[in-house]
């Protein structure tokens, strides 16, 4: 179901199965299956995870809500042991993105980069940072010349529109040309029926941020997603076609992104208000002029 009707991903399925797995030998400790677990038997599981991260247990608690909706649609069960549970409470998190700078310093790193590696790791991070693609949608770009409005599978087998820089489609032309024969994956992996592992990408993003003179710590796939969000914003850029362009479901996921009007209204303020240009002293001069 989750792969034939939600379209989730492979990852995500296994991270299901994983998750229902560690529920059903927590089950058996209490002398019960999914299938026949109440409510007292889901409540003091979720009681258990009380040395893991809010975040890691409400994804545990919404795999098994998923499973036992499937249950209670297929008529396995007549009701569902989750309905009264209460979602751990996330914490507020603002999303880590490089400075424009910084950015600036992958792009002139990566070509430094000996061999196809260079060319490689130049496609990826100005496909990436023109259009904020997830890696796993990044990966999935098949051997081509990238056209200026791309169509690419998200989440849940959902189709957006992307907008490609000139330079990123070159970039792209260019890794192309290096290829000695045709192939299906234009990042392809060590093998070459199959595209490049997520595991070999970020190592090849690591290479790139030390010559760049950034922490890789501080540099994946999902920062540059997140780096394109926030300097679109920065720069003028609405939230409703940011929306579009990142492919959420809802606005909300979107609005995370507003960390960075505070700070750039705050710049407009300075640059613009005319009493930002006065020292406090000729402020109140002018204030106590104006009064008199």
């Amino acid at each position: 179901m989750m792969t034939a009707e939600r379209g989730a991903a492979h990852n995500t399925c296994l991270a299901y199965a994983a998750d229902l797995d560690a529920f059903t030998a927590f089950a058996a400790t209490q002398g019960a299956t999914p299938a026949t677990a109440g409510p007292a038997v889901t409540r003091d599981w979720l009681r258990s995870m009380a040395d893991v991260s809010a975040r890691t247990a409400a994804r545990r608690l919404s795999a098994l809500r998923s499973l036992y909706r499937f249950l209670l649609t297929d008529g396995v069960r007549d009701d569902d042991p989750t309905a009264q549970l209460d979602t751990p409470r996330l914490p507020a998190t603002l999303p880590h993105f490089l400075m424009e700078t910084e950015v600036d310093a992958l792009l002139d790193a990566a070509p430094k980069r000996p061999g196809r590696m260079g060319l490689a790791a130049t496609a990826a991070l100005h496909i990436l940072y023109a259009a904020g693609l997830r890696v796993s949608e990044l990966l999935a770009l098949p051997h081509g010349p990238l056209p200026p409005t791309l169509i690419v599978l998200g989440k849940g087998g959902k189709e957006r529109m992307v907008l490609l820089s000139d330079a990123a489609r070159q970039a792209g032309l260019l890794l192309m040309a290096d290829a000695p024969a045709p192939r299906r994956w234009l990042f392809p992996g060590r093998a070459p029926g199959r595209a490049m592992t997520r595991q070999g990408f970020g190592l090849m993003l690591k290479h790139v941020a030390l010559d760049a003179g950034l922490d890789p710590v501080r540099v994946s796939p999902h920062v540059l997603r997140h780096s394109f969000a926030s300097h679109m914003l920065a720069h003028g850029a609405d939230l409703r076609s940011l929306q579009m362009l990142l492919g959420h479901a809802d606005i909300a996921t979107t609005q995370i992104y507003t960390h960075v009007l505070s700070e750039r209204l705050r710049e407009l303020v300075t640059l613009h208000h005319p009493l930002s240009r006065q020292s406090p002293s000729t402020q109140s001069l002018s204030h106590s002029h104006r009064t008199g």
